[in-house]
């Protein structure tokens, strides 16, 4: 295929997705753009802050239980 098809392939079907959705729900279409930007952010965000839980976390443990020096260590 030639990229101009690709492209307009993408163009037709690809980009008309939200418009496709509201009509079909009934709503605007700034409001179903506004939803999939909000959740966006929202999977990032809750992401971003289950990393920061579990790297606390393993600091807790760390602090908690502190290894100790093997037996074939000394």
């Amino acid at each position: 295929m030639k990229p101009e098809k690709i492209k307009y392939f993408f163009i037709k079907h690809g980009f008309n997705v939200s418009t496709r959705i509201a009509d079909k729900f009934g709503i605007q279409v700034s409001n179903v753009r506004l939803f999939f930007i909000y959740t966006s952010f929202a999977t990032l965000g809750l992401s971003f802050i289950f990393y920061i839980m579990f790297a606390f976390s393993l600091r807790i443990k760390d602090f908690f239980w502190q290894k100790r020096p093997s037996v074939f260590d000394l």
